[in-house]
């Protein structure tokens, strides 16, 4: 299968699993819990690997600065189980998406689609092998209802996924900030994005943008680009992730996947248009 598929697939059925992250239900639900400010996004999502210190969600989670990861965890096992923060996320994004996809719960279509997104995703957990945020994710039940199968799918294909271009900046030579800062270097994300959600202050940046121009990576001057080194870097890395993300989406053949896409895109649409994926107010 060209790797193209694998990564037009996943990034066609994302905002699907992506809206957890956003929704104002996840957020409720995760301060109902005590948990408060960014603990309910470093604990939910690290919870299916159990009651983990912060140095495995350092590294699982890869680019966020790690006292930011600190001030969190292990704290939130204190005030509330894994398994307590898993069932609320899994409640959570039950409520999303019954209130941004009303008139798609229930169809064929969905059903359809929750069926295919499984076959992906049990096939990615063939395949567990030095993914450990991944298996973390495959550790838990399968829901019941079809848009929570959906959804719990996409959840492991996009972890999955991660683990895989976690590896391939590893191998890059790319540390957590590195990355981050490559990431703005290609223009796909704002630089006040990444640092409002990373975390990183100035000086460590700052530091950590000389050290990327002193391997030529980027370019001198005020702007972060990428030099033709860094561009071949980042295109590496790109097709080294979509490579290792193939297994998932060769259970479905290219028909399964264009199919799955196809059926997938107004769900995603939906959200993207009802403004799921913006941070809550």
């Amino acid at each position: 299968m060209d790797p193209m598929i694998a990564r037009r697939t996943w990034r066609t059925v994302e905002p699907i699993h992506g809206m957890i992250y956003f929704s104002p239900e996840a957020a409720a639900g995760y301060e109902s819990l005590g948990l408060t400010g960014r603990m309910g996004y470093f604990a939910s999502r690290a919870a299916p690997m159990g009651a983990v210190p912060a140095e495995v969600v350092i590294a699982t989670f890869y680019n966020f600065r790690p006292q930011l990861v600190r001030d969190a965890i292990p704290a939130a096992w204190a005030i509330a189980t894994p398994e307590r923060i898993v069932a609320t996320r899994v409640a959570a994004a039950d409520a999303a998406l019954r209130r941004s996809l009303p008139d798609a719960i229930g169809t064929p279509d969905l059903a359809e689609a929750a069926t295919l997104a499984r076959v992906a995703a049990e096939a990615a957990c063939e395949r567990l092998d030095g993914r450990p945020l991944f298996a973390g994710h495959a550790a838990l039940p399968w829901p019941d209802a079809s848009h929570l199968v959906l959804w719990h799918a996409q959840s492991l294909l996009r972890e999955y996924r991660g683990d895989g271009h976690i590896a391939a900046l590893v191998v890059a030579g790319l540390n957590g900030l590195d990355a981050a800062i490559t990431h703005v270097a290609t223009g796909d994300v704002p630089g006040g994005v990444m640092t409002a959600t990373r975390d990183w202050p100035a000086d460590e940046g700052n530091a950590g943008i000389d050290r990327l121009r002193a391997r030529g990576i980027l370019q001198p001057g005020d702007e972060l680009t990428l030099t033709d080194l860094g561009r071949e870097q980042r295109q590496w890395i790109e097709d080294a992730t979509d490579a290792a993300a193939v297994a998932a989406y060769e259970a479905l053949g290219e028909d399964g996947c264009a199919r799955f896409r196809a059926l997938a895109r107004p769900l995603s649409r939906t959200i993207i248009d009802g403004g799921l994926l913006a941070p809550p107010s």
